[in-house]
């Protein structure tokens, strides 16, 4: 009794871990796909590929404050080195490091409007390097041709169109070319799911004038494609462990019914009906059930939180529904594993066994 009783803990346990896994699998994922980059875009949905910063800001504060991570807006200006065009961006980097963590920067983020990040492409052909000095000639909407020294505080890298490009504090950008509080795009990132992330999009389009938010699919897709394949798998792994769990329950019931053989076939010659016995073992299996299921929640709790640390290196919330289903599986899992042993037991023929035979 002792081996099935660690067999419906070992039962429980798995599948409260990994229930707790499953429930907050959108959760973690959702913060992990963030470093990945944006999930959601705002643009102009006018003419103009120029939008305000302040109508930005107003559907931003239509999002939920608990699953935005960041909002960088991102503006596009051409300038030249050299005689030779080169796109330079304005960026509030403060916000640049929540929605794309995985920007790597040789050297320092600029502190100064009159500092840039330049590409890694950019830097392999011109020979810069962070700490150097730079020279872009501008062209304002108004006004005559300017130049402008500013300084390499280092080198970005992300594998993107940003390695091309020449970057600066938006406030820099602002000084220079003049018109402040636009851009061209605002990079949102927000922890949600693909249906989530829809219905924001509903609501922005509905409430929000003269902004068009767009969804990135690759990142929404690659990001509803992972969460898919890893709740398939939670679903298997608890569902083999429950199987094992109710063979090696049906097998140690099955045995205690073999061991007491004798004992079942004097009730029965002293009047005990099949009821009685039934009642018996399913009595046993119920308490069996029960407390295997009070010692899974203890090991079920340090199950899933060993989990998630390992893979999410955060810890994971245990929903109480969750604790109610266990008590149900292990029922369930248990009362149908002593279904054979229990029908096993009331074929014992009374006068064979009392003979010995």
């Amino acid at each position: 009794m002792l081996v099935a009783l660690l067999a419906v803990v070992i039962g429980a346990t798995v599948f409260l871990g990994m229930g707790a896994v499953y429930y907050d699998i959108p959760r973690q994922m959702g913060r992990e796909f963030r470093s990945y980059g944006a999930n959601l875009v705002l643009v102009s949905s006018g003419g103009n590929s120029v939008l305000s910063l302040d109508d930005a800001k107003r559907a931003i504060a239509l999002l939920p404050a608990d699953k935005l991570v960041g909002a960088s807006p991102f503006r596009f200006e051409t300038m030249y080195y050299n005689r030779q065009g080169v796109t330079v961006v304005g960026a509030d980097f403060t916000a640049v490091k929540k929605t794309s963590p995985y920007w790597q920067i040789q050297g320092e983020w600029p502190q100064k409007d009159d500092e840039i990040l330049i590409g890694t492409d950019i830097a392999e052909h011109t020979r810069l390097y962070a700490g150097s000095f730079v020279t872009l000639d501008i062209v304002p909407p108004k006004g005559r041709k300017i130049s402008k020294e500013l300084r390499i505080s280092g080198v970005v890298r992300t594998g993107g169109a940003e390695d091309g490009f020449v970057i600066m504090p938006m406030s820099g950008l602002e000084g220079i070319m003049g018109v402040p509080g636009t851009a061209n795009v605002v990079e949102i990132s927000i922890a949600a799911s693909g249906e989530e992330l829809s219905r924001f999009i509903e609501v922005l389009q509905a409430e929000s004038q003269g902004i068009t938010p767009r969804l990135v699919k690759r990142i929404a897709a690659s990001e509803t494609t992972v969460l898919s394949r890893l709740q398939v798998l939670v679903y298997l792994v608890t569902g083999i462990v429950l199987f094992l769990t109710m063979i090696c329950v049906g097998t140690t019931m099955m045995t205690v019914v073999m061991e007491r053989r004798g004992e079942i076939g004097l009730k029965k010659a002293i009047g005990a009906g099949n009821k009685v016995i039934i009642a018996e073992f399913m009595g046993e299996s119920t308490i069996l059930a029960f407390a295997g299921w009070l010692l899974g929640i203890i090991s079920g709790y340090f199950f899933a939180q060993i989990v998630s640390m390992s893979v999410f290196s955060r810890g994971v919330e245990m929903p109480f529904v969750l604790v109610l289903l266990a008590l149900v599986a292990s029922f369930v899992v248990t009362l149908l594993a002593s279904l054979i042993p229990v029908s096993m037991s009331t074929d014992v023929e009374p006068a064979l066994v009392l003979r010995g035979e």
